[in-house]
């Protein structure tokens, strides 16, 4: 019998798929990127309070414009960046989120344990 990919472990800093590796790649691009989103704006004024208290934006002062419009707005651009990488990564490794439309009395009375189409791609990127 051979291994399932289900069997291998799973360590975030060795992959043990392509799939696993490449939306790994996503994920950690994506924190850093909400890392420098999120904690830019209070680190810049922390570092330079006269540049970013002094500015104006629309009539109030850049810190508080960095954090009440640019950082909602960025997280959600992260958001949807994230959907768009992760869509690119299921047509890549032919993921399917498509669910069978057959009731469970059209499909036969096969065995559950059988198992009848070996080109059926798991979650991961990994045959089923």
């Amino acid at each position: 019998m051979t291994e399932s990919y289900l069997d291998k472990e799973i360590n975030i800093f060795r992959p043990a798929t392509p799939f696993m590796r490449d939306h790994l790649r996503v994920i950690w691009l994506s924190f850093a990127a909400w890392v420098i989103v999120i904690f830019g704006p209070p680190t810049a004024t922390l570092f330079a309070p006269d540049l970013m208290s002094g500015t104006t934006v629309l009539g109030f002062p850049l810190h508080f414009a960095l954090g009440a419009l640019i950082t909602p707005l960025g997280a959600l651009l992260l958001s949807v960046g994230y959907a768009l990488q992760r869509d690119r990564l299921d047509t890549k490794y032919g993921i399917s989120h498509d669910v069978e439309s057959a009731a469970p009395d059209e499909r036969g009375t096969e065995d559950e344990d059988t198992e009848t189409d070996s080109d059926t791609v798991a979650a991961d990127g990994g045959a089923e």
